[in-house]
């Protein structure tokens, strides 16, 4: 079902959007969490492997990011101002271009996985062989975990935010048949641990795929991928390589970062790795829901800035506020109240437990900026502008890296200083965006400024 944004409710509009988007967010967070929930109850070790290799398919999301966010705010933009056969070229240069950096990283990725895992200096041989096969098992089926971003991106970009979420559904709808089976050894299956796990999560994205390409096949939405074999077109692969690469850039350096306080983390062993995995997991359930409201607020205001309607921009902007503020502080109360139970649902160790818990709760204080750091990005990315967020949080997630240090020292704060890194590094970031982003919009002189929709 498209959603036309540029008329009528504006919550309704974003909620009709959001909602799905929500929806499909978490399906995908809870295919992360269905794995941690099983491999959890293999031990900290197993969940440290994963921990490890998996920041790898993090990583992957700052070239997906490139083509994803490119691909959605041109698109929108594009419907907005009523230029379908536009539209569809973005549609086919974009999914083109996400072909070919995913065949690219996956091969980086096969090719170098033990100096990739040898990164993070685990220090314990079975973890690593156990990183090292779901990192080559992943890596194999990398494509799949490129695509489907990609067509999530295209359908929302026309408006369409449910029938990701419906194809995501059957995907984790396998993954959760598959997981126990493949990791224990179920009904005839050898019992395979992290390496099962690993397969499940490529069946059940490869499932996804195709089910994208039946459903354009078959019920042919507007959306197509006629042209798909053909030359690429150099200047609209360039647009939307200039409007992704610093969300690629972004996403990709605090993916770096990340890796390497995992590798501060890795002094008090895997222990600290394993919560510092699960800690994230659940920590995306408001991360997560203020991504589905990034995504709907970045087409909703693409579709507008498309048909010229600055103010119905602002005003979208606020509601969509008032909607994540409410989620970031009803979240952190939830971190605060509920961190040891909402833990030892992931893992049973005491000392990970009590180390966990502690994690949870620094962190909940800065959930309400996460959501506004999020949400306003969006905003930012529907406008065309992704310079901004890339300074922000470039600037402030570097600065992770000194403070991490400093605050980790056995005579400060220890393992906690990692977490009260990320806490106030956040409740700056969500600071100076909704800032920024006010001092954009202060006047509506930004509107005027030439647009940079390539003209067919």
């Amino acid at each position: 079902m498209k959603v036309n944004m540029t008329e009528g409710s504006i919550t309704g509009s974003l909620l009709k959007m959001a909602l799905p988007v929500m929806g499909t967010s978490f399906l995908q967070m809870a295919y992360n969490l269905i794995d941690m929930f099983w491999i959890g109850k293999m031990g900290s070790n197993a969940v440290a492997a994963v921990g490890s290799a998996g920041f790898y398919l993090w990583l992957s999301f700052a070239f997906i990011s490139i083509t994803q966010v490119g691909a959605q705010v041109r698109i929108a933009q594009s419907i907005g101002g009523k230029k379908l056969e536009l539209a569809q070229s973005y549609t086919v240069n974009a999914v083109q271009l996400n072909i070919v950096l995913a065949i690219l990283y996956g091969v980086v990725i096969v090719l170098f996985k033990s100096p990739l895992i040898g990164f993070f200096r685990l220090g314990d041989l079975a973890v690593i062989q156990m990183a090292e096969k779901y990192l080559v098992i992943i890596g194999l089926g990398i494509i799949f975990n490129f695509t489907n971003p990609i067509f999530t991106a295209i359908f929302t970009g026309y408006g369409d935010t449910k029938t990701p979420f419906y194809m995501n559904a059957i995907g984790l709808v396998i993954n959760m048949i598959l997981d126990p089976i493949l990791i224990f050894g179920m009904v005839g299956f050898p019992v395979m641990g992290v390496t099962g796990a690993a397969i499940a999560t490529v069946i059940a994205q490869g499932t996804v795929t195709l089910s994208f390409l039946i459903y354009i096949k078959k019920f042919k939405p507007r959306i197509s991928l006629e042209g798909i074999l053909e030359w690429p077109k150099i200047k609209i692969i360039r647009d939307i390589a200039v409007l992704g690469i610093p969300v690629g850039l972004q996403s990709g350096l605090f993916t770096g970062l990340t890796m390497i306080i995992a590798r501060i983390i890795a002094f008090w062993g895997p222990m600290a790795i394993a919560v510092q995995k699960v800690g994230s997991q659940v920590e995306s359930l408001s991360w997560m829901t203020a991504l589905g409201f990034q995504v709907a607020l970045s087409a909703f205001i693409g579709q507008n800035y498309g048909a010229d309607q600055p103010k119905r921009i602002l005003k979208g902007y606020k509601i969509a506020m008032i909607i994540m503020s409410v989620v970031g502080i009803l979240t952190s109360l939830l971190f605060y109240l509920g961190a040891e139970k909402i833990f030892r649902i992931f893992i049973q160790e005491e000392e990970s437990v009590k180390n966990g818990v502690e994690y949870l709760r620094i962190l909940s204080y800065s959930q309400l900026f996460m959501c506004i750091e999020i949400l306003t990005a969006g905003a930012f990315n529907g406008l065309g502008k992704t310079q901004p967020p890339f300074y922000i949080t470039t600037f402030f997630n570097i600065l992770r890296i000194p403070l991490a240090l400093f605050l980790s020292q056995d005579s400060l704060l220890g393992l906690n200083g990692v977490w009260w890194t990320i806490t106030i590094t956040t409740l700056f970031k969500g600071g100076f965006m909704v800032g920024w982003f006010i001092r954009t919009t202060k006047n509506w002189n930004f509107f005027m400024d030439k647009k940079i929709i390539i003209e067919k």
